[in-house]
């Protein structure tokens, strides 16, 4: 288990990470999500052990994270957003050194390093050196270079930077089997990826966290939609089980409301409005995508 409490990274007079704290159980896939600045680079990068923290501390199962990071270390695979590649170095050779700096033993060092460009479609570039490489297959050295040592923690800032669509459908297939093995962090500004592979999603702003829900919930209906010809306000309010009403927009003649109601009160709703002789267009539950709930998030930094 990951454990961050009271987490803070001050740089000067800027507080880049400020009273940060969550917990993240074995296996889970987490998305960390936040415009830039916000701080997911600098909580990875404390979590890896490459950057302390002004206050606050970080346990990984119980061991809290010191002045000597490297058994933890040991147990984390990291893709820094720009991972740092020898452009002079072929592939294979690259991630043949880079597992003797993991410290896989010689024995098992070319397993592993077949194990990794296997998992991450390299072959037919293996013996290529890595300045020809498109930026796409460049981002994919550096995910492989994260596994070799098959770590129990594995953070991914930006995986699918670069990739294409094929690519990409590949790289969330294999986040999918890194869970079966693995606790995964993975902080990307492509929300559609978060909800692709992720199953719960820390939202930072400004340092703080501001979000840390699980995707199914987030998705559960909150209200229902109701789009009717006329103005139903009065007529939907009197509906017993309706808590509320929200006019949302008005055109092509149409009314739309979001009710404060549960979903299973939608049959009620439109014998209600047909009984009221309005005409009804819409009925359809409301549910919160990941999107929305972004804009919410920092549309309050906006306008706090």
């Amino acid at each position: 288990m990951i454990e961050l409490e009271h987490l803070t990274r001050r740089y000067g007079e800027l507080t880049a990470v400020n009273d940060v704290s969550f917990q993240i159980g074995n296996g889970e896939v987490v998305g960390l999500l936040g415009h830039n600045g916000a701080g997911k680079t600098t909580i990875m990068k404390m979590i890896t052990g490459y950057l302390e923290p002004t206050a606050g501390s970080i346990r990984i199962d119980g061991r809290e994270l010191g002045p000597d990071p490297r058994p933890i270390q040991a147990r984390i695979g990291y893709l820094p957003e720009n991972c740092p590649l020898w452009p002079e170095m072929t592939v294979i050779d690259y991630l043949d050194y880079q597992a003797a700096l993991h410290g896989v033993a010689p024995a098992r060092r070319r397993g592993a390093v077949a194990r990794a460009i296997r998992r991450t479609e390299l072959a037919s570039k293996a013996t290529a050196g890595i300045q020809t490489l498109s930026r796409g297959y460049r981002q994919r050295v550096g995910v492989a270079q994260a596994l070799l040592h098959d770590p129990d923690i594995i953070i991914l800032d930006e995986p699918t930077n670069g990739l294409d669509p094929t690519q990409i459908l590949h790289m969330r297939e294999l986040i999918a089997e890194l869970a079966s093995s693995a606790t995964l962090i993975v902080s990307t500004h492509i929300l559609q990826e978060v909800q692709a592979v992720c199953g719960r999603v820390l939202i930072l702003r400004a340092g703080r966290l501001a979000v840390d829900a699980r995707l199914d919930q987030l998705q559960q209906a909150q209200g229902l939609l109701v789009s009717i010809r006329g103005d139903a306000r009065e007529l939907l309010s009197g509906i017993p089980g309706v808590k509320a009403v929200e006019a949302r927009t008005e055109r092509d003649g149409l009314s739309h409301y979001h009710l404060d109601a549960p979903a299973d009160l939608a049959p009620a709703v439109a014998e209600a409005v047909s009984a009221g002789n309005f005409e009804l267009h819409a009925l359809q539950p409301r549910r919160q995508d990941l999107e929305t709930l972004f804009a919410q998030v920092n549309a309050e930094v906006a306008h706090g």
